[in-house]
């Protein structure tokens, strides 16, 4: 197994890294939809369709990717000579990739509100924590790239 992740490391990098481009775009964007699904009347046709593009890239996006994620992140911790587990990058990147499945937990959460016509938040909440995933995005790639420690 140890042979086949070695020789397989940078497709199963590649594919980890397409990946984590697809979560991105899913957790960026369903909050925007959040904060116009938030101003429109419950049952309108416009509320319907906000419905229909949030299952869509919660359903087909975000949540195959996110598994995608995990899968191939494992195995590439699991590469020899990948991973010093002794650093402390590492640790932090890991702590932020546990913050980001807690916000797509959230957003789920929030998805199934909308879903059930009872949101409850205004577009200030949406708006605020469309900023989440970047600000979690940034320490991950400075973590993975320069490993400051």
């Amino acid at each position: 197994m140890l042979d086949f992740l070695g020789g397989a490391y940078l497709w199963i990098k590649s594919l980890h890294i397409i990946a984590v481009i697809s979560w991105m775009a899913g957790l960026l964007y369903l909050p925007r939809l959040f904060v116009y699904h938030a101003a429109a009347e419950p049952g309108s046709q416009q509320s319907e369709t906000f419905k229909v593009m949030e299952r869509r890239l919660l359903r087909a996006i975000m949540n195959p990717a996110m598994v995608a994620v995990f899968i191939l992140g494992i195995l590439l911790a699991g590469t020899p000579a990948v991973v010093d587990w002794s650093s402390g990058w590492i640790w932090v990147k890991l702590a932020a990739v546990a913050g980001m499945s807690y916000l797509h937990h959230v957003y789920v959460r929030w998805f199934k509100d909308f879903a059930d016509d009872k949101n409850t938040r205004p577009q200030r909440v949406y708006r605020m924590w469309n900023e989440a995933p970047a600000l979690l995005m940034v320490i991950i790639v400075f973590m993975v790239v320069a490993k400051p420690f």
